[in-house]
């Protein structure tokens, strides 16, 4: 990974795992904790791809592994998140353009479901039974509630961070495609950056109408004289 990736991803993994550890599971919600540290990894691996997605997951995870009151074996939450990382970013397209919402959000819910299961089950290979007592079905479906809702204002901001730090020409083109591609594609089934080209493609349109009837106007002109 080059070095502006690393001290980004390292600068944003480490705000989230404060922030998860000192604010979220404070909060003492039912079921699971949202998970901040996991959708930090999603986002730029949606933007880094699956290596770069793997590479961040792992180093984040680890660093969960061995932040207090970490109670379980070092190295089990940097298998998941490594894993989740990896699949995570090979969703990302050959453009970097995200077109639609719907595959991020089942991104979001299938690594809340996939990283649960496969925590417990590495913790069942250990001898850490805490997801029986707990339910597992509850984990699952908080997991997934709650990490969907929180997603839309974190994902989309490391995206375009992730972005600006490579250089990205999809995060220098304005504040509308910002919007468009990243935002508004999170709160709607398209993107509002689709949305604007059709617009920018019907004015563009009128535009020739236009063009097309004062020629025609000025042919009929010059006919009659």
């Amino acid at each position: 990974m080059r070095l502006n990736r690393i001290l980004l991803s390292s600068a944003l993994v480490v705000v989230a795992l404060v922030i998860q550890v000192s604010v979220l599971a404070r909060l003492h919600l039912p079921g699971a904790v949202p998970d901040l540290l996991l959708l930090t990894v999603l986002g730029l691996a949606m933007v880094y791809g699956h290596v770069g997605g793997a590479l961040v997951g792992f180093g984040a995870g680890l660093l969960a592994d061995l932040a207090p009151p970490a109670d379980h074996a070092a190295g089990r939450y940097a298998l998941v998140l490594c894993v989740t990382g990896y699949f995570a970013g090979l969703i990302k397209p050959e453009s970097g353009r995200l077109k639609s919402a719907t595959g991020p959000m089942a991104v979001v819910v299938a690594a809340a479901v996939g990283s649960t299961l496969l925590y417990a089950g590495v913790g069942a290979l250990v001898g850490d039974t805490a997801a029986r007592h707990v339910g597992l079905t509850g984990l699952l479906f908080s997991a997934a509630l709650y990490d969907l809702l929180l997603a839309p204002f974190v994902v989309p901001g490391i995206m375009w961070l992730a972005r600006r730090a490579d250089n990205d020409p999809l995060a220098d083109s304005g504040p509308a495609a910002k919007a468009g591609d990243i935002s508004t594609g999170w709160l709607s089934s398209g993107t509002g950056l689709r949305i604007g080209s059709q617009r920018g493609g019907l004015g563009a349109l009128k535009a020739k109408a236009r063009t097309r009837s004062g020629r025609v106007g000025r042919i009929k002109g010059v006919k009659r004289l």
